[in-house]
């Protein structure tokens, strides 16, 4: 029987070939474009999640500043100091918590024989490397012994190697930060950079070898990532926690700055979801074009061969028969037009290749533009959108011809 309909429905479009292929070649773009949109919010939705990545997905920054409530004893305008006691207490009371890095900056003039510039220089501790997901291209960060035993070592930024040591090796060697030497011991690999940001001129220093340059009696921020999937209550036990310690209200967000990473990549995904929704919508709007051309093609098919319809009809052929009939073609049609289509959308996203999004802005950011891969999820939900489409376009036409008069229909001219 299915061989029987599947036959029919190849003699139905040898018909009129050339309609057939039209109408299969507007269903393969269709398809195409469906896959291809599907495609474009995936790959903008792993383009964010990079760039995000690249800096550190879960990392949470807290800075002190001024308060801007009277709270107990303290008028509001208080300045806040994080000491080394507020580090251990956060490593207590934040929930699942992994590292926590001290961090103090400060702008110094390095030296490397006779080149000298000015870089950020970074006192931080070993844990900054996971928080902010640094990466070493030669030699090692700096490390725990470092930090105890105030080690003179430096790691420097890729652009603050290139413009201090130009194309020669730089691990070894000796660099002076305000006139201070410091060791070599690592390069780090470029990270994604935006033209007022300056990521990769950078020189990192244990925490508490900064004491060489600058107090270290207050420390200037904390950085921290917790494996807790609920970043609300991170950010409200640091709140809680700073706010008893120094005497000012949690809900005062002046006393300290939070900047939570995951919490903004979560208003990212609200946008890519959304994204994901509006091409798909767009996608099904044009295939749906494609549906209304097969529907066309199948009411003029009916038109043309109702009095076939009626010799069937009058041989003992049932409505059901008719309707799979005709439903078949119009599957057949949308089947392989849809094949085309995905074809066609592979063809099209190999050849593509990536679409420039953050690297139009920022340095080392390939990782952050648009790569259009078709993912069997996005396969399966193409081809769900592609077979309701066709049993739409295709149902209407093939309910009108089993509806037929099987009388009207062999009086039919």
């Amino acid at each position: 029987m299915k061989r029987d309909l599947l036959q029919q429905a190849y003699g139905a479009m040898r018909h009129d070939m050339r309609k057939t292929v039209l109408t299969m070649l507007g269903m393969a773009w269709g398809i195409a474009t469906v896959v291809l949109l599907l495609a474009y919010g995936n790959g903008f939705g792993r383009a964010i999640q990079a760039i995000w990545d690249s800096y550190g997905s879960t990392a949470v920054g807290i800075y002190p500043g001024h308060t801007s409530q009277q709270a107990g004893g303290n008028k509001a305008g208080v300045e806040v100091h994080f000491t080394q006691d507020d580090v251990e207490m956060i490593s207590n009371v934040v929930p699942l918590v992994k590292h926590v890095s001290r961090a103090l900056d400060m702008t110094a003039t390095v030296q490397a024989e006779s080149r000298s510039f000015s870089f950020s220089v970074f006192g931080i501790d070993p844990g900054i490397q996971d928080i902010w997901n640094l990466s070493v291209d030669s030699g090692r960060f700096v490390n725990d012994q470092d930090n105890f035993s105030h080690g003179m070592y430096a790691v420097l930024g890729s652009e603050a190697k290139d413009k201090l040591f130009s194309g020669m090796p730089a691990v070894g060697e000796t660099i002076r930060l305000n006139g201070v030497a410091f060791q070599v011991v690592g390069v780090m690999t470029p990270r994604m950079q935006e033209a007022d940001n300056d990521d990769n001129r950078v020189v990192y220093i244990p925490f508490h070898s900064m004491d060489t340059l600058m107090s270290t009696h207050y420390v200037g921020g904390l950085w921290l990532d917790s494996l807790g999937l609920d970043h609300t209550k991170v950010v409200k036990a640091i709140r809680d926690s700073l706010g008893a310690a120094h005497g000012f209200k949690p809900d005062d967000e002046r006393a300290v700055f939070v900047f939570d990473a995951q919490k903004q990549l979560q208003q990212f995904s609200v946008i890519t979801l959304g994204l994901k929704i509006l091409l798909a919508f767009i996608g099904t709007v044009t295939l749906g074009i494609g549906g209304i051309g097969l529907m066309n093609i199948m009411l003029v098919s009916v038109t043309q061969r109702t009095r076939e319809i009626g010799v069937e009809k009058a041989l003992g052929a049932r409505k059901r028969d008719v309707l799979f009939q005709f439903l078949a073609e119009a599957l057949v049609i949308t089947a392989v037009g849809g094949v085309i289509g995905v074809a066609l959308s592979y063809a099209i996203s190999f050849s593509v290749g990536s679409l420039t999004l953050y690297s139009a802005m920022a340095k080392y950011a390939e990782a952050g533009d648009i790569r259009l891969i078709v993912e069997p999820k996005i396969l399966l939900i193409a081809v769900t959108i592609l077979g309701f489409v066709g049993v739409v376009s295709g149902m209407f036409p093939a309910v009108r011809a089993a509806n037929l008069d099987p009388i009207e229909a062999l009086r039919y001219e």
